[in-house]
């Protein structure tokens, strides 16, 4: 895995502007810590940041192909590409000539002997810029379930790019405009596909090639979900998912560098464990290592709580012949200043949960000192229907996403620190309507398929293409941040197809969430996983980490020139203050959600200099 940066400029040579190519690049360091490269033509500068993880030695980048002389093509590449073996024989026998065994050179010769079809052909999780030197045209490249990020920013005479908006907001020509369509998409967790947040910023969205020419930028998708008749049995439908499963596990357990598993004990973790320890022992490798996560300091919040995962974990470890230790994480740094400004530059954004980001950044800081892949469980409950919401009619029924449905229970938020009026002035419920609008048009539905079928069938598209995408982007966040590669053989395209037109009576024929992985499931583990609830990830009850956030948040009140006022009302603000310092340690968790978001976008507009405005 590695982080990825360029620029395109067709009327200039970035030859004459190496310093912003290079500070671009060096703000991908974090992704890729074991070296760094830039290449340069007349009118393109890639650059990365690598972590080594296949061919150690000679995966170098950004890596160039000659055709008769001449560079043909160069690619700066994030990712792997797990079944790169196969597409290299058969590149092989149509007459390439490979220098390296990486990936990245599989990848490039791939563009060079299909064209962009190519893309179709990888398997795996990736973000690359690929310069064709013959046509003078970018191409960037984003898998299937947007696994791994790719943002762009179209200029006067080309565009810049990277892994991470950071990357591109280093070059002089870039700005961290705030305006008021990246305000809506920031208030409302729409994750609409193709939005950033900053004006003139984009994602590559998933499945999507973004070609760029002197002629024009044009977006492609070379991927999307289909509906498809599932005619298979019951049967026969557990036993495929067990298969694919346990193909997309083992593809994924091939490293040059130390892999491990995230386990927590839990169905989606504990599948992927059992199929990686057995592929490792196939091979004749040493036990899978597996690690888990416990905290010192006060009980979670919510449970059950980290101790049960270590019990689940340990007892399912031994089983399978894997080596298991418990993380144990002080609760304390939750509140370290140092800690929590690593994750807002990780995230480069103030959305997400702070104390679950923090955690989740402590997590794999301490896995990287012993691994340097992981593999994680995340895509299950999205492809299975995990979530409480899957299994409540009114909310499948809902105008809504489902994650934003409430029902007519008016659910307390707790007083705002907000302009009151910023809802209605930048017409939130129309924008949140509009965003459920456009993601129900792209759903794909069959001829007569009967309603509560074609229902569900939106329900599940709904989180694999707006919900996952999220989480995906936090778990790439926060892992790579510290240098570990997080693989999720769950989003493994060709299972992701077949369950998304499994009917949704077989993915919950015995009541339970999860029903039809449960019964893949039930031959690789024992009864006490099988018969395991869904626990949350735990949240911290830590006082300190509450008396954290009201000096914080004291000293914003006292700042007249902080930057987050511009979107406060002092009135309200002051009031919701007083309510903050009057609170109880229970009432202050109650009103925990409502001063961390402040905090964070305060922060955030502090350190990336945010101007607000059109």
């Amino acid at each position: 895995m590695c982080g990825i940066t360029g620029w395109v400029a067709f009327e200039r040579d970035p030859r004459t502007q190496r310093s912003a190519v290079e500070a671009m690049t060096e703000t991908m360091a974090c992704r890729g810590p074991d070296a760094a490269g830039t290449w340069y033509g007349r009118h393109v500068a890639l650059g990365h940041r690598r972590l080594a993880v296949i061919d150690p030695a000679g995966g170098a980048q950004p890596m160039v192909a000659d055709e008769d002389g001449h560079v043909a093509a160069a690619v700066s590449y994030s990712g792997e590409v797990y079944d790169f073996d196969r597409l290299r024989r058969e590149l092989h026998s149509a007459g390439h000539r490979f220098r390296t065994r990486s990936d990245t050179e599989v990848v490039l010769r791939a563009y060079l002997e299909w064209g962009a079809g190519f893309a179709r052909r990888l398997s795996g999780m990736f973000a690359f810029a690929l310069w064709d030197a013959r046509r003078e045209e970018l191409l960037l490249v984003r898998d299937r379930l947007g696994i791994k990020p790719l943002y762009y920013y179209p200029t006067a005479d080309g565009v810049l790019f990277g892994s991470e908006p950071k990357a591109i907001l280093a070059h002089p020509e870039a700005r961290a405009r705030l305006d008021a369509s990246g305000l809506r998409e920031l208030m409302t967790w729409a994750g609409t596909p193709g939005h950033a947040i900053f004006k003139g910023m984009f994602q590559v969205r998933p499945g999507h090639i973004v070609r760029v020419s002197r002629e024009r930028t044009g977006e492609t998708a070379y991927w999307e979900l289909e509906a498809r008749p599932h005619t298979e049995d019951l049967h026969t439908t557990i036993d495929r998912v067990r298969g694919l499963l346990r193909t997309a596990v083992a593809s994924q357990t091939v490293a040059d560098v130390p892999l491990c598993s995230l386990l927590s004990g839990g169905l989606d973790s504990s599948s992927v464990a059992v199929f990686a320890a057995d592929a490792m022992r196939a091979r004749g490798e040493p036990a899978l290592n597996c690690f888990s996560v416990g905290f010192t300091g006060p009980a979670p919040a919510a449970g059950p709580g980290p101790i049960d995962d270590a019990d689940y974990a340990t007892k399912l470890a031994s089983q399978i012949g894997a080596a298991h230790e418990t993380i144990t994480l002080d609760a304390r740094l939750l509140s370290d200043p140092a800690t929590r400004a690593a994750v807002l530059r990780a995230r480069d954004l103030p959305q997400g949960l702070a104390d679950m980001d923090t955690s989740l950044y402590l997590l794999f800081k301490a896995v990287r000192q012993r691994s340097t892949v992981a593999l994680s469980g995340e895509g299950a409950d999205e492809l299975f229907g995990g979530y409480p919401w899957f299994h409540d009619e009114a909310t499948t029924r809902a105008q809504t996403f489902p994650w934003m449905y409430t029902g007519d229970v008016s659910v307390p938020q707790g007083p705002s620190f907000l302009d009151p009026s910023l809802p209605e002035r930048l017409a939130l419920d129309e924008y949140r309507a509009a965003c459920y609008a456009e993601a129900v048009a792209a759903v794909p539905s069959l001829p007569g398929e009967p309603e509560p079928e074609r229902r569900m069938r939106r329900v599940g598209h709904l989180f694999l293409t707006r919900f996952l995408p999220m989480l995906l982007e936090r778990k790439d966040r926060m892992s790579m941040a510290v240098g570990l590669e997080v693989r999720v053989p769950f989003c493994d395209h060709s299972l992701v197809e077949y369950l998304f037109n499994v009917p949704w009576p077989m993915k919950a024929f015995d009541g339970r969430e999860k029903s039809l992985l449960r019964a893949a499931m039930a031959s690789d583990l024992p009864e006490f996983i099988l018969a395991r609830r869904k626990a949350p990830y735990p949240m911290i009850t830590d006082p300190d980490y509450d008396q954290m956030l009201k000096g914080r948040l004291s000293e914003i009140m006292e700042d007249r020139g902080a930057p987050v006022r511009a979107l406060m009302d002092t009135k309200s603000a002051q009031q919701a203050f007083a309510a903050v310092r009057q609170a109880s340690p229970e009432g202050l968790r109650f009103l925990r959600v409502g001063f961390e978001s402040l905090i964070r976008i305060n922060d955030w507009m502090r350190d990336y200099r945010v101007e607000l405005g059109e």
